[in-house]
């Protein structure tokens, strides 16, 4: 039996969302995230009661950001900086700190090849299988495993040389 839909978000929303931000700016991702789960409360009472909704989700939420990504081909050309910086006030330091953080494991991570990059997306932040990361990017899983070992060692060593 299938779990209420409000419970699937609740459960996976957090995943869903590390993986759209791993491929789409903040703003973008989180368009992706609404859009996953919109289409996934459609086709929910079509799934089957043995499926794997994670991977499920993880796959939609991969579709969405690639329309997204699309889209963006179509758009008017973005200026190079923006006119004022966003204001800090009210902002705790922690956060501050943490966010400052995240930018710099995000353009760790937007650097690393292709295929790496997928990997470690999926299989780190998406909680994927390796099976199931092979089946995304193609290859076998341990072309995958390697992927992702290759991946994480590289931000391994460029996170290091920066702190």
């Amino acid at each position: 039996m299938l779990l209420p839909f409000e419970s699937v978000v609740r459960t996976h929303g957090t995943v869903v969302l590390r993986v759209c931000r791993s491929i789409l700016a903040v703003h973008d991702a989180d368009d992706a995230w609404s859009e996953t789960f919109l289409a996934a409360m459609d086709a929910y009472p079509r799934l089957p009661a043995d499926a794997n909704v994670e991977a499920w989700l993880v796959t939609i939420a991969r579709r969405k950001c690639i329309d997204l990504l699309r889209a963006q081909g179509r758009r008017a050309v973005t200026v190079e900086r923006m006119p004022e910086e966003p204001g800090t006030l009210g902002i705790p330091e922690d956060a501050l700190e943490a966010r400052a953080d995240a930018d710099a494991v995000a353009r760790a991570v937007a650097v690393l090849p292709h295929r790496q990059r997928q990997a470690v997306t999926y299989h780190y932040l998406g909680g994927l299988a390796y099976r199931e990361v092979a089946d995304i990017i193609g290859g076998t899983t341990e072309a995958a495993r390697r992927a992702a070992a290759d991946g994480i060692r590289t931000l391994r060593r460029t996170m290091g040389a920066e702190s």
